[in-house]
Order: structure tokens, then C-alpha cells, then sequence
């Protein structure tokens, strides 16, 4: 499989995008006023203790204050004690002082998620200070590269007085296959760091950052380069001085990969990353069968419902749905990626009468999903034949990083029609007449599009309603009102 990965830098923001085999799948964007919070490590002060929720608010100098339950806190453990759930109030007070990393960003209305157990990444190995596990990624699937990592990660944690009983280590999916000299320097790094980590904790302001994750760009190069990715291209000059520094440091075997892009026409452009951009931000996904998906976000929740549209197969209609919903897995598994679609997931695929069927769409879809950076599981297939699915999420939706509420319909996605609005109008009318006694009459200021409607369909209604009042209505536009806005001005 052919993987390119782009990297197009502005002053204002980088945007990346990881293409296998000509298709965008992965798309970041970082803007510089506000980037991410995640991997960032803060001294905060505690402002409130929540006994009821097991949790506690801590101002981390953001302007919402961050959210720390108990589940993700490190407690000291008492040796021969059994160990239990502790209570929030016996491991924190107001007031406190104390060192906590982001683990999820700022998502609506809610302030980042924080916890003390606090991991620091490299390109091999993800350091766990207060922990003792040594780990390796589920996706190394041989298992005797497995034990070999894990017998060389406590080898090498054993082997000097710097590294002894320094704390846990997970084995990244990239440290397949290196070396031990690659490990024990990503060790010895990741140890200096986090000292240099505690002694700039113990005396900073509170509160104040402590240590800043990599920005977009280098984040991805640790993140996603690998011997997969056959080319990294940048489009900006200064980004690729530093991308380079950054691999002759830490990823020599693969700096020949990277180069810079100086064409004139745009980058995404080229790629047409640009119109892939676009669609992801729209509800409707089409299918190349002729069948399409409508992908709708919630707080709660993101819904999937798989349709047939226009493709009517050639043989029976168990095999026209079952074709529609195979070609769906390879396209949910995509958008998932491409918009960063995260929490609880539920696909409606249509009904399928075959349980052989349902079994290969389940598989498919499960195969799919295996090439995922982001962790994912199949929880079940509910009575109704939905799938329910979780992806781990850490960072905005796409969705939710580009756009904003509608200010229109209040991210309901319909507005009133003119007809609901003219009898709302109506109804008021009523009852201003009720309760004033205007002496000129009224005026109704609304959106054009109400105004011409109580002066074309509506106007027999407003000529009985000015009858039945006794007083004259008359009406003005008001261009920036919107659709449901309006306003009676007694004269």
C-alpha cells in the first residue's frame, strides 16, 4: 500500500492529510491561535470538589476550568493495605496544587479532560512515569517480536542507575523490527525529559504550562511516519528546515522520504485534498454504486444510516442490499477517519434476511476498521440490527473545528417555514391588541421573505385580523432579520 503524507503550512494554520493509494483517509488541522491541548502537562489549582460526582474542576489558565475524576488519578498505595476506590475529598482539597496532563481537548461547552497519570511519547516507546508496565502495542501481532521488545524495554530499564525503577513503558507500533541501541536512546531521551519536566513543575506559577506537546506538524511526522509512508511533501520552506532537523535527530533511517514542495499551484490543490475537504464537512457521503450514507453528529452521539438510493443491482434485492452495505463498510470506516468521528458510534445498515450476509459485512467492516490509528471496538449488533461502536476520541471532529452553529436555525438544521412565522405574527398581534390600546395601530417588522408572504398568500388573513382588532397593520423588511425573527411596534 502506497502512503504519502502532505503537510501544508500557513501563518495561520497547518493542515495534514494522509493519502494511501491516491484517496485522502487522515485529515489534521491546527490553527495557530488555538491549538490543541492534548499531550500538554499543567500545574493547576484545584477550584471545586465534586463528592457526588467523584471529581473535581481544576483551573488550569484556560478560560474553562478542566475536569479531573477520581478514575484518573494516581493515588500513593499503602503497602500491605487492600487497595480500594478512593474517595475524591480524601485525595484532593480546594486550593490545591497539583500537576495534571490533558487527555481530551475542550469540546463544546465542556472544559478538557484532565489526569495525573501522565505518559510522555517519542517515536519508539510512550514513557508512564508513575507507572511501573511494560507494554506493547496491540498491533505488533508476532508474538515473538513481542517478547522480544518487552525482554529488551526491562533489559535496558535494568541496565543503568538512570533508568532503574524510573517507571512504565508502552512500545509504539513503529519500534517493530528496531534495534536495541534505537530503543535505549528513545529510553535515555524520554527519562531526561521528564526530569527537566519535574523540576519546571516544581517551580512554576499556578497556573501555568509546563510542558507543550509537538506542534501538528512534527506530531504526525513521529506519529504517522513509517516505512509505509514512501514520501512526506511540504509546501513550506522554513517547516521543512525544522522537519528535517527533527529527523536527522530522531528518524535518520527515513529522512530521504521527506522533501520540500515549492510548486506554484496549491499542495492540497494538486492532491485535490481541497474538494475531499469539502465533502467531509457535508451530511450526505455518495456511494459509487449509486447508494449513499447520511452521517449526522450529536453531543450524544454520531448516527449512520446506509441507503441504497438509486443503485438497484442486477439479480435479487437481498443481493442489491448486501453489495450497498459492503460497499458502505470501506466508506464508514473512511469517513470515520477523515472526519475524526469519536465516542459512541451507531451504523443502520439495511436488513439483511441472510445471516452468512450479515456475518461477511460485520467481518468487513471489522477489517477495515483494523487500519485506524485511533482505537476502536465493536461493542455489539443490537436487536434492531444496529452496530454499535465506540472511537476513541481526543481531540474536535473536523466537523466541529470548521464550522460553527448555525446561527439561523440554532443547529437544529430546519427553520420555521414563513407560514408557521405569518401565524406566530398573527397570535401576537392578538394579543398585543388584548392587552394595548394602540391608537395608530401596529407595524410588523420581519425577514423579506415573511413580509412578502403577509402581503401576497396571507394578506385576506391580515385584512380580517385588521377588521376583527379594529386597527390598522403595516409592515416594514428588515434585511438582517432572519426567518423566524420579527418585532410589533405599537404606533
Amino acid at each position: 500500500m502506497s502512503e504519502e503524507l502532505l503537510i501544508n503550512v500557513t501563518p495561520m494554520e497547518c493542515r495534514v492529510a494522509l493519502v494511501e493509494n491516491g484517496t485522502v483517509q487522515e485529515l489534521y488541522v491546527e490553527r495557530t491561535a488555538r491549538r490543541g491541548m492534548v499531550g500538554n502537562i499543567y500545574r493547576g489549582r484545584v477550584v471545586r470538589v465534586l463528592p457526588g460526582m467523584q471529581a473535581a474542576f481544576v483551573d488550569i489558565g484556560h478560560e474553562r476550568t478542566a475536569f479531573l475524576h477520581v478514575n484518573d488519578l494516581v493515588w500513593p498505595k499503602v503497602e500491605g493495605e487492600r487497595e480500594r476506590p478512593p474517595l475524591i475529598s480524601e485525595l484532593l482539597h480546594e486550593g490545591q496544587s497539583i500537576v495534571a496532563q490533558v487527555m481530551k481537548d475542550m469540546m463544546g461547552s465542556k472544559g478538557a479532560r484532565l489526569t495525573t497519570d501522565l505518559s510522555i511519547p517519542s517515536r519508539y516507546l510512550v514513557y508512564t512515569p508513575k507507572g511501573e508496565h511494560v507494554g506493547v502495542s496491540q498491533r505488533i501481532e508476532d508474538e515473538a517480536e513481542r517478547e522480544r521488545l518487552k525482554g529488551l524495554i526491562r533489559q535496558l530499564r535494568e541496565e543503568s542507575t538512570d533508568t532503574r525503577d524510573c517507571g512504565g513503558f508502552i512500545v509504539r507500533t513503529v519500534a517493530e523490527g528496531v534495534s536495541e541501541n534505537e530503543l535505549r536512546r528513545d529510553m535515555q531521551f524520554l527519562v531526561r525529559l521528564w526530569r527537566w519536566v519535574q523540576d519546571r513543575s516544581q517551580n512554576a506559577p499556578v497556573p501555568s504550562l509546563v510542558y507543550e506537546e509537538l506542534p501538528l506538524f512534527l506530531r504526525t511526522i513521529r506519529d504517522l511516519v513509517s516505512v509505509s509512508v514512501n514520501k512526506v511533501l511540504i509546501d513550506s520552506r522554513e517547516t521543512y528546515a525544522r522537519v528535517d532537523e527533527f529527523m536527522q535527530e530522531f528518524m535518520p533511517e527515513l529522512r530521504d522520504r521527506i522533501d520540500h514542495y515549492p510548486g506554484e499551484r496549491p499542495l492540497f490543490e494538486l492532491y485535490n485534498i481541497e474538494d475531499d475537504l469539502q465533502k467531509a464537512l457535508q451530511r450526505k457521503v455518495l456511494l459509487k454504486s449509486g447508494g449513499y450514507l447520511i452521517i449526522d453528529q450529536t453531543e450524544a452521539m454520531t448516527t449512520v444510516d446506509v441507503n441504497t438510493g438509486s443503485f438497484v443491482g442486477t439479480r435479487t434485492l437481498e443481493d442489491t442490499v448486501f453489495k450497498t452495505n459492503l460497499e458502505a463498510t470501506h466508506a464508514i470506516a473512511r469517513q470515520l477517519r477523515l472526519r475524526n468521528l469519536g465516542g459512541i458510534i451507531i451504523i443502520d445498515f439495511i436488513d439483511m434476511e441472510e445471516l452468512e450476509h450479515r456475518q461477511q459485512v460485520l467481518r468487513s467492516f471489522e477489517k477495515m476498521l483494523a487500519r485506524d490509528h485511533a482505537k476502536t471496538k465493536i461493542t455489539q449488533v443490537s436487536e434492531l440490527g444496529l452496530v454499535e461502536m465506540t472511537r476513541k476520541r481526543t481531540r474536535e471532529s473536523l466537523e466541529h473545528l470548521l464550522c460553527e452553529t448555525c446561527p439561523e436555525c440554532d443547529g437544529r438544521g430546519t427553520v420555521k417555514s414563513p407560514e408557521t412565522v405569518c401565524y406566530e405574527i398573527f397570535r401576537e398581534l392578538l394579543r398585543e391588541a388584548r392587552a394595548y390600546d394602540a391608537a395608530h395601530g401596529y407595524r410588523v417588522v420581519a425577514n423579506q421573505k415573511i413580509i412578502d408572504k403577509l402581503l401576497g398568500e396571507e394578506s385576506g388573513a391580515v385584512a380580517d385580523l385588521e377588521a376583527f382588532i379594529g386597527k390598522p397593520i403595516k409592515f416594514s423588511v428588515e434585511a438582517l432579520y432572519l426567518q423566524e425573527q420579527y418585532d410589533i411596534v405599537l404606533l
